[in-house]
């Protein structure tokens, strides 16, 4: 298919003009020029139905659960609804599956202590080179702990992906956990999950831990199709606050044993939920998913207006990438980490200039109000097996779905300048 060129043809089934018109950090200048955040994959922008949620919440019903009085009964309910809201954006089959935290870092520290309690010396875990090191890191600490091995599984190259015959030859009856990611952060490629579920299950009785937090604005989430163990998200990637949720099926919930305060409630999930709650998170989080909810329109039930918008999203997302992607391969002297098609991808972008450092192009970048980010991005495992990690790593172009043409446009006005001569 070829790219897409105007921007009246991008916008045809969403309405990019009015969606940008909810996120309030589109429309501002800055030294009286416009701004253009293509470092989505860092944390979006939030959306003024979720701004409006907290800044009510804080201001009128500020309290703790549990009380007789009013603000706090406002309380109790909206946490209620920010887990059904979160059941109803995965898929779960129940709200007592779904625990709230700081933000997917938090949540992957605190469930790694508890599950590495069920690891004995001589079993196995795995983790994978593709993942932010959010969710390698707290399985690896804790398996030092516990004198458990792990292994680490390589990247195909080019097209950065999972090599699912490494994973395969390293699972086996020892192997208790498999956490890898759902979509790479750095270089958008999309993880087949369901393949990686099912060869885990053939091969061990391992838990599988999903780092969902890059695919979740990208993609529609189903944790029962995908019938994994555990999957993360941070609310702040998809549009929200700054609000970790974790979905575990209850039988792993069931299994483990809380690190908690002796007089907090030992029922399921709230015993997971260490100390007070972010309540004016869940107050965003609730409009948040609303939003996703209705891209396409109205709908009868949440999850039939996330299956439409996403349907949507998708489409959308991936002319952006074929625009993106178009454009790139009239640009000398740089290379694309990761796969060349719009298909299998999120439209996040991992490159780099071959006669420029990736910090020398985003200052440039930044200059013109072009945000956008360089480095490594937490994927360690990653830039090292590319040869990156003492080069500066790449520079990360990451699309959402309130981007449009004119962004992108401005964006390789710029970039062209740094091409070979």
């Amino acid at each position: 298919m070829s790219a897409v060129n105007t921007a009246e043809q991008l916008t045809a089934e969403l309405d990019i003009q009015a969606i940008r018109q909810q996120f309030p950090a589109l429309a501002q200048l800055h030294n009286d020029k416009p701004v253009c955040f293509f470092d989505g994959p860092g944390g979006s922008q939030v959306n003024q139905s979720a701004l409006d949620a907290m800044i009510s919440y804080l201001g009128r019903y500020n309290a703790n659960l549990g009380g007789h009085y009013f603000s706090s009964q406002v309380t109790t309910e909206l946490m209620a609804q920010a887990r059904a809201s979160a059941q109803t954006f995965y898929n779960a089959a129940s709200t007592d599956e779904i625990v709230f935290g700081a933000n997917a870092t938090s949540l992957a520290f605190s469930f790694s202590r508890m599950i590495a309690n069920t690891w004995q010396p001589g079993d196995e875990i795995i983790v994978t080179a593709l993942d932010h090191y959010s969710n390698v890191s707290p399985w690896v600490l804790a398996a030092e702990e516990k004198g458990v091995k792990v292994h680490l599984i390589k990247v195909t190259e080019p097209e950065c992906n999972l090599d699912l015959v490494h994973l395969a030859s390293c699972l086996n009856e020892k192997t208790r956990l498999v956490a890898f990611t759902y979509a790479s952060n750095t270089t958008g490629t999309v993880v087949d999950v369901e393949g990686v579920v099912d060869i885990v299950k053939q091969h061990s009785s391992a838990l599988t831990y999903i780092d969902a937090v890059h695919f979740a604005p990208h993609g529609l989430l189903d944790v029962q199709r995908l019938d994994c163990d555990l999957l993360v998200t941070s609310a702040y990637k998809y549009f929200g606050p700054h609000l970790g949720v974790l979905y575990a099926k209850q039988s792993v919930l069931k299994m483990l044993k809380p690190y908690k305060v002796e007089p907090a409630p030992d029922n399921i999930p709230f015993c997971f939920e260490t100390g007070t709650q972010n309540f004016e998170a869940m107050a965003g989080f609730v409009k948040t998913i609303d939003y996703l909810a209705g891209l396409a329109g109205p709908y009868s039930d949440k999850r039939s207006g996330l299956e439409a918008s996403f349907a949507l999203v998708v489409e959308y997302e991936q002319q952006l990438a074929r625009y993106f992607l178009n454009a790139l391969q009239k640009l000398d002297g740089v290379e694309l980490y990761g796969l060349s098609s719009a298909e299998q991808r999120t439209p996040t972008f991992a490159i780099r200039f071959a006669e420029h450092s990736p910090e020398v192009v985003v200052k440039a970048l930044a200059k013109q109000n072009i945000c956008a980010w360089n480095g490594h991005f937490y994927a360690k495992g990653l830039v090292e097996q590319l040869g990156l990690a003492d080069k500066g790593g790449v520079i990360r172009i990451g699309c959402m779905h309130y981007n449009e043409i004119d962004e992108l446009e401005t964006l390789f006005s710029i970039l062209a300048k740094f091409q070979s001569r």
